[in-house]
């Protein structure tokens, strides 16, 4: 329920999100090869990273060794002016090591290894790399691949079923108690269909290349010209109750609420909930056995003096890691009426406790999560067009309002939903 943000700069023509692609310490590469329409093939190089959406759920509890798992891909993969790897691809694979925990101080063990890439019109082809990362995961991912499970004792909830167990027969209503009201501690790995991965080539890539992606050309003049008139006042930063910094801006959203919410419901991300007594205990029972909750609410921040009109999350399966946004809706207008949003975005990567300080701490590479946002949301078809936009108060660096550092190149993503 903590967050932050950020701000940008003028238009300038931009391949839409095609910067801050990579995660952690993943490096995405340019594919090597000529310009498009000197060369039908590109080479891919290792190292690369493919971003996918699992399309197959996987358990250490109820899934077999070698079962098949299929993934897409939801990110293009670019090399010079053309697309590699498309949207609509996909990945096959098998579960290659399968392990659950079977004591408190063994962590369960998976492998899935990804052998086959298939691009609709295109024979599969082969391809070698390892899983490099699962967004917003609790688990943690060895360098060869291997997902590795949590300790039941690394489970905030094991140390109040510790304490109950101590107290014998005595303690065995509130066992029952802590059961219904929070569940029980299950360090098992289990994703569901919609996990995001991060999958690395380890070996070279040669395909045929496609065309840009349609999706990728720049705004037309007129919603580029009310975009670049709103960000010549913009505040930079939202702001908190008190008026400290918040976040800063590094959205725009052309389109109206309903459309806003239907784009993100479609790419997987949950609309944040009121603060309320429901939501609240929620929270608490996401915190206590580290579970996801992909509604829980945001706390207020201010642009304008207005809270946020709208604010989404994507969770996996932990309260500490998560993306997420908050969109102000703007009373400028493009030409043809539709509304202007700003929006600011940040990544929840775990806790910054320090002495005075317990908050989220945040990716401090801004730009990754802009791409984040735009990526998910191209994937399902609602995009008209997309471009990165800069603004004349360039905004590159600064502090969270808890002291953490952020930096970004200071433009904003606009994202121009398609009209109905």
């Amino acid at each position: 329920m903590l967050a932050f943000i950020l701000a940008v700069p003028l238009y300038q023509p931009a391949f839409a999100i095609a910067d801050g692609f990579t995660s952690g310490p993943v490096t995405r590469t340019q594919a090597h090869g000529s310009a498009a329409g000197k060369s039908s093939h590109c080479e891919l190089s290792p190292g690369t990273a493919v971003y996918l959406r699992l399309e197959t759920a996987v358990s250490t509890k109820t899934s077999h060794l070698r079962d098949a798992v299929k993934a897409r891909v939801v990110r293009e993969v670019e090399g010079s002016r053309a697309v590699v790897i498309p949207l609509g691809a996909h990945v096959q694979g098998r579960l290659e090591k399968l392990i659950p925990s079977s004591t408190p101080t063994d962590r369960a063990r998976m492998v899935i290894r990804f052998g086959q890439l298939e691009i609709p019109g295109k024979p599969p082809v082969a391809l070698t790399g390892h899983i490099a990362e699962v967004e917003n995961a609790r688990e943690s991912v060895l360098p060869d691949g291997t997902i590795q499970g949590v300790l039941a004792s690394e489970l905030p909830l094991s140390h109040l079923e510790t304490a109950i167990g101590k107290l014998g027969k005595e303690g065995e209503d509130l066992v029952k108690a802590k059961e219904k009201a929070l569940g029980k501690s299950d360090p098992s790995i289990e994703f569901p269909a919609g996990a995001d991965l991060v999958f690395v080539l380890d070996k070279p890539l040669a395909l045929d290349v496609d065309p840009p992606s349609a999706a990728s050309r720049g705004l037309p003049e007129g919603v580029a010209a009310a975009v670049g008139r709103l960000l010549q006042n913009a505040p930079q930063r939202a702001s908190g109750k008190n008026q400290q910094p918040g976040d800063p801006l590094n959205l725009v959203f052309i389109g109206n609420a309903e459309e806003i919410r239907l784009a993100f419901r479609e790419a997987g991300w949950s609309e944040a909930e009121k603060i309320n007594g429901k939501s609240l205990w929620e929270t608490i029972r996401a915190v206590a056995a580290n579970q996801g909750y992909g509604a829980a609410p945001v706390s207020p921040l201010y642009l304008y003096g207005c809270p946020e009109d709208l604010a989404f999350e994507k969770m996996l399966n932990t309260f500490i890691k998560r993306h997420h946004l908050r969109l102000w809706r703007s009373t400028a207008t493009t030409p043809e009426g539709r509304e202007i949003w700003l929006g600011a975005a940040t990544h929840d990567t775990g806790l910054d406790i320090r002495p005075g300080v317990i908050s989220h701490a945040i990716d401090p590479h801004l730009d990754a999560e802009r791409a984040k946002v735009g990526a998910d949301l191209l994937v399902t078809g609602r995009v008209a067009a997309q471009q990165l936009v800069a603004r004349p108060d360039l905004l590159t660096e600064g502090l969270t309002a808890t002291g953490a550092s952020w930096r970004t190149d200071g433009r904003l993503l606009v994202i121009a939903l398609k009209a109905p």
